[in-house]
């Protein structure tokens, strides 16, 4: 049974420039493990852990040899830094995946070092999926960086070019809580929602009506990356002020229909807390 989803992976080239940027410039919270990472999955690997939400993971190529750090390698190479792959957890990764292999999900090899099982994209609309033991990361930092008052992942919104079949994928296949396809006519969108028992939101949005700007957005993407994460939600008590703090500290920050941020190829949409 999956419980949770606990965190959304990016995957950045420049470790110590990244690891300064959600420090210093989203005033992130960061637990920082890649001594240990590097050594047993060969690869760097940071928690940014604000409250109110998921976490962001950060992750970069450490060994060459290492096959983390080849398939991170690979993504970058192929489609540049951004949103990597999207965690879930079960009690037992390894009997989920016997289920989820039985329900016709593509799940790989247990990977050599890894703590969980990976299910390929071309079986889940285009995000690679990890599976990991429930309670998989609980450290906490002192970090008293300044922050424009960001929290954790509200949400994911993956870009699908079929909400009923992805609520199929996730609502049989991984036996999560799906919601019903609906049209959200201010966006121009057909969503579905996926809820993980113990946190963690999942959106699934198609473009319905490509007049409206976030519809035509997320058909550029379709059309451009295909299938895939379009984009992580955060909260905050003030967006307009978040927005102007992460300007000044040189972070290009969008103003329209929603207020949204890039950052390491990652958007970051800033919604009212």
């Amino acid at each position: 049974m999956i419980t949770a989803m606990p965190r959304v992976a990016i995957a950045v080239n420049d470790w110590d420039q990244a690891l300064s940027t959600f420090r210093d410039a989203l005033g992130m919270p960061i637990v920082d493990i890649s001594e240990s990472s590097l050594q047993s999955l060969g690869a760097h690997v940071a928690m940014c852990v604000p409250e109110g939400g998921s976490n962001i993971e950060l992750m970069s190529p450490g060994r060459p040899e290492a096959p983390l750090s080849q398939s991170l390698q690979k993504f970058l190479d192929r489609r540049g830094q951004g949103l990597f792959a999207l965690m879930l957890e079960a009690p037992d990764p390894d009997a989920e995946a016997e289920e989820l292999l039985a329900r016709g999900l593509d799940v790989l090899p247990l990977m050599e070092g890894a703590g969980g099982r990976d299910v390929h994209p071309r079986s889940t609309h285009g995000v690679l999926i990890r599976v990991y033991p429930d309670n998989s990361f609980t450290d906490t930092t002192d970090d008293t960086s300044l922050t424009p008052g960001l929290s954790g992942i509200s949400h994911a919104i993956i870009a699908v070019n079929d909400v009923g079949a992805a609520a199929s994928v996730y609502g049989h296949g991984f036996g999560l809580d799906v919601s019903e396809p609906e049209l959200d006519a201010e966006r121009g969108v057909m969503r579905v929602v996926c809820s993980p028992p113990k946190g963690g939101q999942i959106e699934f949005v198609s473009p319905a009506d490509t007049t409206r700007p976030f519809a035509a957005r997320i058909a550029s993407f379709l059309g451009e990356r295909r299938e895939g994460m379009y984009a992580l939600v955060l909260r905050a008590d003030d967006p307009a002020a978040a927005a102007d703090a992460l300007e000044e500290r040189g972070i290009p920050v969008e103003r329209g229909e929603d207020i949204a941020a890039s950052v390491y190829g990652a958007r970051i949409l800033i919604k009212q807390a």
